[in-house]
């Protein structure tokens, strides 16, 4: 891997610069813009609002979901005592998607020192610091109490910034865009946080193909890899 695609996006990832990853023509044929949760500046957040189109995210690691305690949406939105007193979630129930069985997403953060949360600022510190946050926490070895009152200081609920968290089991349960996301931050030897969002075509109907991807990577020097580069790493890991 010493000058393979993967080994250059690692290393670029590794020094806090972007990468692009496209998923699979199997599965929801998109590209994601990814950099490490803690590099987040305005500057990033602006670059991913600009140049992607698709919803940002902060794809996180099972365990960051453990040391916290985050909940999957999907489980609060079916939970027979809310579905009882809001029917309308028994309506809603996600049990439609075409790529998968199951959606990523948990609870949505902003940062407690943010204005309305929304901005390149205010979404840039949401990011960074929890990044930052789940790193001190995870090198403490902070138990689940800690943990759950260090992120209620600094956070509240529902935010600007979405978060996914990887399914337990990683690659061998699922291959989504979180499972994409999160690996090549471990690969990378970073905190399993990473911001990305998807890319559109300017018209905003469709995904970037992946042609025009690697031509938007090659003309900003962004590395791109595959999902396969990275469940080969996985697997012969």
């Amino acid at each position: 891997m010493s000058d393979s695609p993967l080994a250059r996006a690692v290393g670029a990832f590794s020094r806090g610069e972007p990468v692009l990853v496209f998923d699979s023509d199997f599965r929801e044929q998109e590209t994601d813009l990814l950099w490490p949760a803690t590099a987040a500046t305005p500057k990033v957040m602006r670059q991913l609002r600009q140049d992607c189109g698709g919803l940002l995210f902060l794809a996180l690691g099972d365990e960051v979901g453990d040391l916290f305690g985050l909940p999957y949406l999907q489980d609060i939105h079916t939970h027979s005592e809310l579905v009882a007193e809001n029917p309308v979630l028994g309506e809603l129930i996600t049990d439609d998607l075409q790529y998968d069985t199951r959606s990523a997403f948990t609870l949505s953060l902003n940062h407690r020192e943010t204005y309305t949360g929304i901005t390149d600022h205010d979404r840039a510190l949401t990011t960074r610091r929890f990044g930052e946050l789940t790193h001190e926490l995870l090198a403490k070895d902070a138990d689940l109490q800690e943990a759950i009152a260090a992120l209620g200081a600094e956070f509240r609920t529902p935010g600007h910034i979405p978060l996914c968290r990887e399914s337990s089991g990683g690659f061998a349960s699922r291959q989504g865009h979180t499972e994409l996301a999160v690996a090549i931050a471990r690969l990378a030897g970073m905190v399993p946080c990473t911001i990305g969002a998807e890319m559109l075509q300017p018209d905003g109907d469709r995904a970037l193909s992946q042609q025009d991807a690697r031509a938007y990577g090659e003309d900003r020097g962004i590395p791109f890899v595959t999902g396969a580069d990275l469940l080969s790493a996985f697997e012969q890991a």
